[in-house]
């Protein structure tokens, strides 16, 4: 810290300041917490450095279409206990430090669920004094348990804290409730948060004039950097192979087999036979079964601490966690939500869009993908580089944290030049949710990011 703020004296003495406490012609508040942080803005350095809320671990299994998939016949506590074994595996922490474990799931009943994440707990190797809790903001579940425990970190609560997701589309279906207050009829919003997902997705459509033309392009292009990550290993260092089992529904005989590869991807996909199937909502609409995300079972985890309690145990720090926003939208085009909410957590990080060097952006359908994208400005190569939901799967819950897993991956491969990282997705019921991510090993020591409303330097490189 001594040499960091040494180098900044000289800098600001060449720059004609006798010391950093006499008055300055530029600006009367120039400081040593004034310095780099990145080619588009102007950042406050504080000495909160060691309070960033860190990931040190970031995995998931393999995506796997429900039903006829690798995992079709594992449950979905086995593919947790997967993943949360893996960050143990990987860190060598011990598992009683853990203060907490926030899992993100859908579909199954709440308290069912919740039991079967528990008992993934002790599969992995976690003692009776490690808690677990369940949460549900449907498609950005595992997301959320990831702001969760950075929350809890944050505040004190605990210092170690695992962010998961898990989802089986096998076990669990999409179903309408059970019962329905006859008053929704008189609250027309409400009464659209019941739609299907995929009617929101014609809405979107039509409402915002994306063409069927535009969502096959979405997928075929999704498809094909799926293939090309997946042929060239790309994911190999954030996927845990899953031993498990797969039962022959003819024979009943069951295969041991380790999966590690992702099922749904289709590497030929082209626009011709996309353009053959028919729509899978309306007769006269344009969502097909090829330009919507897969149905699919996985899990994805995430382990954070705080940046100085991960120097001091001397692990690598893959990524900081910068911001987090939940936004809500019209239920009815719940697939705009991140149109709203990236722009939301990227304001809350101190930064612009064009400071975002990536993007994953969850394809629930390409419709509302393509309009988010477009609305925003961004620019294709930023967004989805190893492709997504189309060509990967959605496994509800855990989406999120598979998520967090690539992105941090790629920012890692990419280096120097790759600094700002952006998860979204839309979220039934009409949310958004985005999280805006920094490459762990580019920040000084000088600490955490924050906006500076104006800057008296003489270049982009002293900013």
């Amino acid at each position: 810290m001594e040499k960091a703020i040494d180098r900044q004296r000289v800098l600001l003495q060449h720059l004609g300041f006798t010391s950093l406490s006499s008055p300055q012609p530029h600006r009367s508040d120039i400081s040593v917490s004034v310095c780099s942080a990145g080619d588009s803005g102007a950042y406050e350095r504080t000495a909160g450095f060691g309070d960033d809320i860190a990931i040190v671990a970031a995995c998931r299994t393999a995506i796997c279409k429900s039903r006829r998939g690798g995992f079709k016949d594992t449950p979905p506590d086995d593919l947790l206990a997967t993943v949360l074994k893996a960050l143990i595996d990987k860190t060598n922490i011990n598992p009683s430090e853990v203060g907490d474990i926030v899992v993100g799931t859908v579909l199954a009943p709440g308290s069912e669920r919740a039991i079967a994440c528990r008992m993934a707990a002790f599969y992995a190797g976690f003692p009776d004094t490690v808690p677990l809790k369940t949460v549900n903001r449907q498609c950005s579940s595992g997301l959320q348990a990831v702001a969760d425990v950075a929350v809890c970190i944050k505040a004190g609560l605990y210092d170690i804290g695992i962010g998961a997701g898990v989802e089986s589309m096998t076990i669990d279906q999409i179903d309408q409730p059970r019962q329905i207050n006859p008053k929704v009829d008189n609250f027309p919003q409400a009464r659209d948060c019941l739609l299907p997902m995929g009617i929101t997705s014609e809405n979107v459509a039509r409402q915002y004039g994306v063409t069927r033309q535009e969502q096959d392009q979405a997928a075929v292009e999704s498809h094909r950097r799926a293939a090309a990550a997946t042929a060239s290993g790309t994911f190999r260092d954030e996927i845990i192979p899953v031993s498990t089992k797969i039962m022959d529904a003819k024979t009943g005989k069951s295969t041991s087999v380790i999966i590690s590869v992702d099922d749904g991807i289709r590497p030929n996909t082209n626009m011709a036979d996309l353009a053959k199937l028919k729509p899978a909502f309306k007769a006269d609409g344009c969502t097909t079964a090829g330009n919507s995300s897969q149905v699919s079972d996985g899990a994805g985890a995430v382990l954070l601490m705080k940046r100085s309690l991960a120097m001091k145990k001397k692990l690598p720090i893959l990524g900081v966690l910068r911001s987090f926003a939940a936004v809500g939208v019209d239920p009815a085009v719940m697939g705009i939500g991140p149109a709203v909410a990236i722009p939301a957590a990227v304001k809350s990080a101190g930064l612009h869009l064009d400071d975002i060097n990536l993007f994953e952006i969850n394809e629930a359908f390409a419709s509302q993908y393509v309009y988010c994208c477009k609305k925003l400005d961004l620019n294709p190569e930023k967004i989805n580089v190893n492709g997504g939901a189309i060509a990967l799967g959605h496994p509800l819950g855990a989406t999120g944290a598979r998520c967090v897993a690539t992105l941090l991956h790629e920012m890692k491969r990419r280096g120097k030049d790759c600094r700002f990282g952006v998860v979204s997705m839309c979220i039934g019921t009409g949310m958004g949710a985005a999280a805006v991510l920094e490459r762990g090993d580019c920040v000084d020591q000088l600490g955490n990011v924050g906006a500076v409303d104006d800057n008296g330097l003489l270049s982009k490189d002293a900013l």
